[in-house]
């Protein structure tokens, strides 16, 4: 757990009490913590919204703000200059993920980012075995039908012995990697970076073509951060290279598919499962044409949302918000 000791004792107290705080992070607001006691000992005024935010609700109020602890607002380019012409002096992120901050703008502007790396990889890597057993082994749809009075048994699979490929083998996709061998999986992985060591060391197979990880795997699970190379990996074009009654899995972007070639997957029944953590727009839009499909499992958002992760997370949120406004 990460301690209010990586603050120099002599800065604690001393950030004027005038300073004003914008905190949009729903997991850290809803979690009680440590991390609620470092940020209320810094005599910040602190406003509390609850995100993410889109751009039109932040333009007119960012500039108000000292600092940010967000989660995936829209902090667009014009977010940035408005919160500039104000008192903004950083913004410090919830979380890992940064495809929701403009960074060139922020680069422009000379404003800070932070992001909270290397906290949050055994609580996501737990909640993608969550959704893949919970599919393979039909707990959703059996607590139901035992919940109606029912007593049927639907049949279901193993992982054992099923090949994962693991797109992104960063510290997520690493601690993926450790439990599906556990499970006695065979793992392949693919990752412009790779740690020679640690896929010898637990016997992973690097495949430097990620089209042929799609063709040769029963499960994929996606670990890759969002930019202009990863945007929908899985679309249209590539669907019909996915092996027949793949079960894909999405902890990290929403934008890492194309919406359209799941749903067309699912319907002919290439895809046998989708189950996902994230969607393009969230809180989930009315009617979403997923839930038209029972084996597409939906989770809104919730695989670092444990209590120790998110202490952990908030913890690394405010000293990144305090560290730069002593800058």
């Amino acid at each position: 757990m990460h301690q209010t000791s990586r603050i120099p004792s002599n800065w604690l107290n001393k950030i004027e009490s005038f300073m004003k705080i914008l905190l949009t992070s729903t997991s850290f607001q809803d979690t009680p913590g440590n991390h609620h006691n470092l940020l209320n000992s810094q005599g910040f005024e602190i406003t509390n919204l609850r995100g993410p935010l889109k751009e039109k609700v932040l333009l007119p109020i960012i500039s108000d703000f000292d600092g940010i602890i967000c989660g995936d607002d829209e902090i667009t380019e014009a977010v940035i200059k408005a919160g500039v012409e104000g008192k903004l002096k950083i913004i410090s992120k919830y979380g890992i993920g940064l495809d929701k901050v403009d960074l060139n703008a922020a680069k422009k502007f000379n404003i800070p980012v932070t992001n909270c790396p290397g906290v949050n990889q055994v609580t996501v890597a737990e909640h993608v075995f969550s959704l893949l057993l919970s599919f393979v082994k039909n707990i959703i749809p059996e607590t139901q039908i035992v919940r109606e009075q029912r007593w049927e048994r639907l049949i279901g699979n193993d992982i054992y012995g099923k090949t994962l490929g693991i797109m992104g083998l960063g510290n997520v996709g690493k601690e993926v990697a450790i439990r599906a061998k556990a499970f006695g999986m065979r793992v392949l992985a693919f990752d412009k970076f790779i740690n020679t060591e640690f896929t010898t060391k637990h016997g992973i197979e690097v495949w430097r073509s990620q089209l042929d990880i799609f063709r040769e795997s029963d499960v994929i699970s996606l670990n890759l951060s969002l930019d202009e190379g990863t945007r929908h990996l899985i679309n249209m074009s590539n669907l019909g290279l996915l092996r027949r009654g793949v079960i894909i899995i999405n902890t990290a972007r929403a934008g890492l598919v194309e919406q359209d070639a799941i749903i067309e997957g699912i319907r002919s029944g290439l895809i046998k499962g989708y189950l996902t953590d994230v969607l393009e727009e969230e809180p989930m839009v009315k009617d979403h044409p997923f839930l038209k499909y029972e084996n597409i499992l939906i989770t809104p958002h919730i695989g670092s949302r444990t209590y120790e992760n998110v202490e952990r997370q908030g913890t690394m949120a405010v000293e990144n918000l305090i560290n730069n406004l002593k800058l």
